[in-house]
C-alpha cells in the first residue's frame, strides 16, 4: 500500500476509533487523527505478527480491522497517559 494510502487510512482509523470511544481524550482531532495514523502502525505490525494479517490492500476489510483496533489501543493508552498527566496537576 502506497505512503498516502496509508496516512488516508490512518486518519479514517483514527476518526473511527474515535466515534467508538468517545470521552476526554487530550489533543482534539488533530491528535486524534495522528494517533490513528499510529494506531494503524500498531494493527498492521500486531495484525501481520499475531494473525498473518498484514496492510496490504486499502479495500480490504482485514487491513480497515487491524487499523481500527490499532487506533482503539492507541486511544485508549493515550487517554490514561493523559488522565494520569491531568491529575497530578
Amino acid at each position: 500500500m502506497g505512503f498516502i494510502a496509508f496516512l488516508i487510512l490512518g486518519l479514517i482509523a483514527g476518526a473511527i476509533a474515535k466515534m467508538i470511544l468517545p470521552g476526554r481524550q487530550g489533543g482534539g482531532w488533530i491528535a486524534t487523527l495522528v494517533l490513528g495514523v499510529i494506531g494503524a502502525l500498531l494493527g498492521g505490525w500486531l495484525g501481520g505478527l499475531l494473525f498473518n494479517v498484514p496492510l496490504e490492500n486499502f479495500w480490504s476489510i482485514q487491513t480497515w480491522l487491524v487499523a481500527i483496533v490499532g487506533a482503539l489501543i492507541v486511544l485508549v493508552i493515550y487517554g490514561f497517559v493523559t488522565r494520569k498527566s491531568s491529575n497530578r496537576a
